[in-house]
């Protein structure tokens, strides 16, 4: 039975699916379908009609239609013409006009539709993923797997080529940004293309200049022109409803300046006064961009940003690939031409579908998700233990793929067991210990503060479900503490039709080979956990407590150890803590063993 590809996006949705070697888009009018749902009287109706609602007067009452019903998932309900809605239902009636569009038409008549391979903003977190798999699932569709839209769109790039071989060969270990500027959200992805695998480097995704965002910008505008063209105060109100149709005219026209110099934005009537007055505005393109521009710019600061954070310059992308409608507007495109240089910037044609048609590619070709990097567990003294490989499959539907782990607590003094979930910079399953590590998550749970180095057990389960969520769970045995961490900001690795294996002889990769630094200055937690009973993981001053006679000089212990307890015992001459500047009466004395022993500061 086919899969498809199923781009539920925050203003427009749709369904894309190949036949042969070409892939068909469900397309309204050449548009796609507006993510729109009216309830005017009580009737529903979703899409164009619902959309179109926007444009006659009379039509719809405030709060009867729901634009970008994506963004209410996670909300309990929604109060809608004063009946409390399910968002999850608002959802399944799109998913559904969506499909039952799609077998109206003569390439979808005989298809079910009911597996699909659906596409999510990199930003949305583990509960709205769930919700949006419970909205197919009531909508008759089965969700096969996740997968990030900018991550879709590169993938379609490269299977909708010519020589799809020929390109992955020439961008192998080469660095691609994917830069998707939709209606709801800005997505941000950097990959690598390693050994015909697309692999994310990292991630960034907001929903603060969606392109709604613009559209709401520019319609305050232009009624703030209109009242001083015609001489109107600010009390004069507006007609009901008239906003929202100014606010569908403001969308026509961000589009339609894209193309054109010139475009008069009308909505009548519009004003509730005696004259029932009409808003007129002529927008040209270069207003356009004066009103907007703030916007366009905190957009395109994300990528640099992205880029900073990661250690990289805009010289090192070889490949930008911008979808979305957004980026068609001539000043995006401007300044994506101004960071990476016409060459490297590659504007998709079917910038409203790209992100469907690569997810339908996707499943046609049956490629599935591989996680990109490592999850990791912080051990005492700086090391890791590599809790799920990266190379992994990730879990289709109904899958969970998990893993236990037993430890040890180095250090109960404080009465808490610390474990620090993290990720390599670099991806691959083979990274030094010395490579920058990303946070993930923290745990905390309770152990026995009176009792000895490694007598304290722990345990660590860890998994990774259907929706791409990564859930930990820590416990002690002894106290029974217990404590839970969710992660779903996680990079991941698509396999093409040319990859050789998951990861065949990939190796973490930089723009100079070399690891990075840490940060000077940064603040980190010190991991007590570990993974086997070695003494030379406890700090030394806890371990002086417990057993002083380990610090005995004949048995030779770690210069480090010594040092660690060296440093909480006060000075026997003057008193004064061993940082202490103004204690001057230790002095560095080289013993037998290779540590350092002092006058002041005595070992034992």
């Amino acid at each position: 039975m086919a899969v498809v590809g199923f781009d539920f996006g925050t203003t427009n949705s749709l369904i894309s699916m190949v036949n042969g070697d070409e892939v068909i888009t469900f397309l309204d009018n050449n548009r796609p379908i507006p993510s729109v749902v009216s309830f005017e009287g009580g009737k529903v109706e979703v899409g164009r009609k619902a959309r179109d609602r926007l444009t006659s007067a009379g039509l719809g009452v405030q709060g009867s239609i729901v634009r970008s019903p994506k963004t209410l998932l996670g909300r309990e309900e929604q109060i809608i013409e004063g009946v409390r809605r399910d968002p999850v239902k608002i959802v399944e009636y799109v998913l559904t006009h969506v499909r039952d569009f799609a077998r109206q038409t003569s390439a979808g008549s005989d298809k079910a539709f009911d597996r699909v391979v659906a596409t999510i903003p990199v930003n949305m977190d583990g509960q709205r993923r769930a919700l949006l798999r419970q909205a197919f699932r009531q909508a008759g569709m089965s969700v096969v797997q996740f997968v990030h839209e900018p991550l879709a769109a590169l993938y379609g790039y490269f299977r909708t080529s010519r020589d799809t071989d020929d390109l992955i060969r020439r961008y192998e270990g080469k660095l691609l940004l994917v830069f998707d500027w939709g209606g709801g959200t800005l997505d941000l992805t950097l990959c690598r293309v390693l050994n015909g695998l697309l692999i994310q480097i990292a991630n960034d995704g907001t929903e603060e200049v969606g392109g709604d965002i613009f559209d709401e910008e520019l319609r305050n505008e232009v009624e703030k022109r209109s009242r001083l063209e015609l001489g109107l105060e600010d009390d004069i109100e507006v007609l009901p409803d008239a906003r929202k149709r100014l606010l569908h005219q403001c969308e026509d026209a961000k589009i339609r300046l894209s193309e054109r110099t010139t475009w008069n934005i009308d909505v009548d009537p519009y004003y509730q006064d005696d004259e029932q007055a009409a808003l007129s505005v002529n927008m040209s393109r270069d207003d356009l961009h004066s009103i907007v521009g703030h916007l366009v710019k905190k957009g395109i600061t994300r990528i640099e940003r992205l880029l900073e954070r990661e250690g990289y310059s805009t010289a090192s992308v070889e490949l930008c690939l911008a979808t979305g409608g957004m980026v068609n507007m001539p000043l995006v495109k401007n300044r994506l031409d101004e960071l990476f240089g016409p060459g490297r910037v590659h504007v998709s044609k079917q910038s409203a579908s790209a992100i469907a048609e690569g997810a339908a590619w996707v499943a046609h070709d049956e490629s599935r998700l591989h996680l990109s990097k490592n999850i990791e567990l912080a051990l005492a003294r700086n090391s890791y233990i590599s809790l799920i490989p990266a190379g992994t499959e990730m879990p289709t539907e109904r899958e969970r793929r998990s893993d236990r782990f037993d430890l040890y607590c180095t250090d109960p003094s404080d009465g808490y067991g610390k474990f620090n979930l993290v990720a390599p910079h670099r991806p691959g399953p083979r990274v030094p210990d010395n490579d920058q590590r990303r946070p993930l998550c923290n745990m905390v749970v309770k152990v026995d503060s009176k009792a000895s180095p490694f007598r304290e057990r722990l345990a660590l389960e860890v998994s990774i479900d259907e929706n791409l969520v990564l859930t930990a769970i820590a416990w002690s045995l002894n106290q029974k503490g217990q404590a839970v961490a969710e992660v779903y900001d996680l990079e991941f690795a698509l396999a093409t039709p040319v990859s050789r294996s998951p990861w065949g002889s990939a190796t973490p990769m930089g723009e100079d080979g070399k690891p990075e630094a840490r940060e000077i200055g940064s603040l980190a937690i010190r991991s007590n956990i570990a993974d086997r009973e070695d003494y030379s993981l406890i700090p030394g001053e806890v371990l002086y407590r417990d057993n002083p006679f380990y610090f005995r000089v004949e048995r030779c212990p770690p210069k480090i150890q010594i040092e660690e307890h060296l440093y909480y015992v006060p000075c026997s001459i003057c008193g004064r803590s061993s940082n202490d500047p103004l204690c001057r009466c230790a002095s560095g004395l080289p013993v037998d063993n290779g540590s350092v022993n002092t006058v002041g500061h005595q070992a034992n």
